[in-house]
């Protein structure tokens, strides 16, 4: 397929390709004004600490409830509880199942696990969901909080 030539009158604008644009009468500025601004928010390392704060609790809480799901894989997968990570991750998750151990008890012990850690997984992610919520809510600055510009001329 064969392109058809450009049209002169529609390049014609390009900067320092068109004659029209190379006035000989325009002289540059001598001496422009370099200016450098700097924008200093006073809620800059607030809004730093909150987003930190925030990240670590998201980051402890997501943690939890992946221990509660690997121990709800093992146990459905049959894992040698004699296994040394086997035991510290059952270990673990007893300790951080928020009292659901024993809350739903069917006749099978691999669904007693899945109900019972699953939900405690669960509430996990919603306690960290909440308290970041909550920290966010609260902390950070509204939306009428104040930047101030520098501007200064060399």
């Amino acid at each position: 397929m064969t392109y058809p030539e450009p049209d002169p009158q529609r390049t014609r604008a390009i900067p320092g390709q068109d004659p029209a644009y190379r006035d000989p009468a325009y002289v540059a500025p001598a001496g422009e004004e370099v200016v450098h601004e700097r924008v200093e928010d006073s809620h800059a390392s607030r809004v730093r600490t909150i987003r930190m704060v925030c990240s670590a609790i998201t980051f402890v809480c997501a943690l939890f409830a992946v221990v509660l799901v690997a121990q709800i894989i093992l146990t459905l997968a049959d894992a040698n509880p004699a296994n040394g990570f086997a035991s510290f991750v059952e270990g673990f998750s007893g300790a951080i199942s928020l009292g659901f151990d024993g809350l739903f008890t069917p006749d099978s012990a691999k669904i007693a696990v899945l109900l019972n850690y699953g939900t405690a997984a669960i509430v996990w992610l919603l306690i960290g969901a909440a308290i970041t919520f909550l920290i966010r809510r609260f902390g950070m600055p509204g939306p009428r909080r104040e930047v101030r510009y520098r501007r200064s001329v060399e």
